[in-house]
């Protein structure tokens, strides 16, 4: 079956929707033939978005409330779009973990992550969508 390069899902936080999910986004680019270390950051990067969607965004939604899941696999970039149905957050107020002070706090080493991997990553609509880009290294 032939993974469609671009598609929107919606997704609970179930286990096993979120894998299929990513499973998804991951053949698409593996179609395009990115190599593993793309596929690992992609895969990385995506999961501790929908983690952080499900943790945070819908902390207090129940389980079947879907986030939504867009992707568009390019031979030159993977661009990705997860949005929570939560009240939202400001991005510049989640402490840096690699400050001293932050390293045995358990919060915001999934932006790092993101950060890290993802050649732009930007939350807009007060938080609740965050779009990542990934570009193929040429």
């Amino acid at each position: 079956m032939k993974v469609p390069d671009e598609a929107t899902l919606w997704i609970v936080n179930d286990p096993v929707q979120i894998e299929l999910a990513q499973n998804q986004v991951i053949a698409a680019a593996e179609n395009l033939g990115y190599a593993k270390a793309a596929l690992f950051a992609i895969r990385l990067a995506l999961h501790e978005a929908v983690s952080n969607a499900f943790r945070h965004g819908h902390a207090r939604l129940p389980a079947s409330v879907p986030v939504q899941l867009s992707y568009r696999a390019t031979p030159e970039r993977i661009d990705l779009a997860v949005e929570d149905q939560g009240p939202g957050f400001e991005p510049e107020s989640v402490p840096d973990p690699t400050l001293e002070e932050n390293l045995e706090r358990g919060s915001g080493r999934g932006l790092l992550l993101i950060r890290a991997y993802m050649a732009s990553a930007q939350y807009s609509k007060h938080g609740t969508r965050l779009e990542m880009s990934f570009e193929r290294a040429s």
